[in-house]
């Protein structure tokens, strides 16, 4: 025991430090809030769905719910049913065991949805493509607006996936018609 406690000692903390707080993080994370508010009018709610991955991707998106990232200080909400969401995270190739659920799940979203395919696998099949026992990318099985590319992507790229797809999904604004010439 005692070697141990020498270890520690000759060692010491081996941490990162914290990150630094600055203003313009705190401005960009209401600047992002309150743009999620003006698009969906709540906070947006998501539904991560493993569709036979290796749980890399998995890892990056439970590292979004750390208070580093904080995104639910953002006004992104993870859900446990799709019923009660508004975009679907879908990780992995999809695997046949996963496909029916898959599409059930992407049934029971309400509309409008939104589908974001992460990591490679999820993108293109990874190194699993399409086989006997994997029907490959996830646009092979349902729709996909945004793919985030990665083995694993960043926890930030994801982010931006989601944030990319929500800003996809706003409304765009009607042109008010060109005023003809004046006689």
């Amino acid at each position: 025991m005692w070697t141990i406690v020498k270890q520690i000692a000759r060692t010491g903390i081996c941490t990162q430090a914290p990150p630094v707080y600055s203003d313009t993080l705190r401005i960009e994370v209401e600047r992002i809030r309150h743009e999620i508010l003006d698009i969906l009018g709540r906070a947006l709610t998501i539904r991560q769905v493993d569709a036979g991955s290796c749980n890399g991707c998995e890892l990056e998106i439970h590292a979004l719910n750390n208070p580093y990232y904080n995104i639910e200080g953002l006004g992104i909400k993870f859900v446990a049913s799709p019923r009660h969401a508004d975009l679907l995270l879908v990780t992995g190739p999809v695997s046949r065991n996963m496909e029916v659920a898959l599409k059930r799940t992407f049934d029971a979203t309400p509309d409008p949805k939104l589908v974001v395919a992460v990591g490679e696998c999820g993108c293109n099949g990874g190194i699993f493509g399409e086989g006997y026992a994997s029907c490959g990318r996830v646009s092979n099985v349902i729709p996909v607006d945004l793919s985030v590319p990665g083995c694993p992507p960043a926890p930030v790229e994801i982010l931006r996936g989601i944030l990319t797809a929500v800003r996809r999904c706003r409304p765009q604004p009607e042109e008010s018609p060109q005023p003809g010439p004046l006689l």
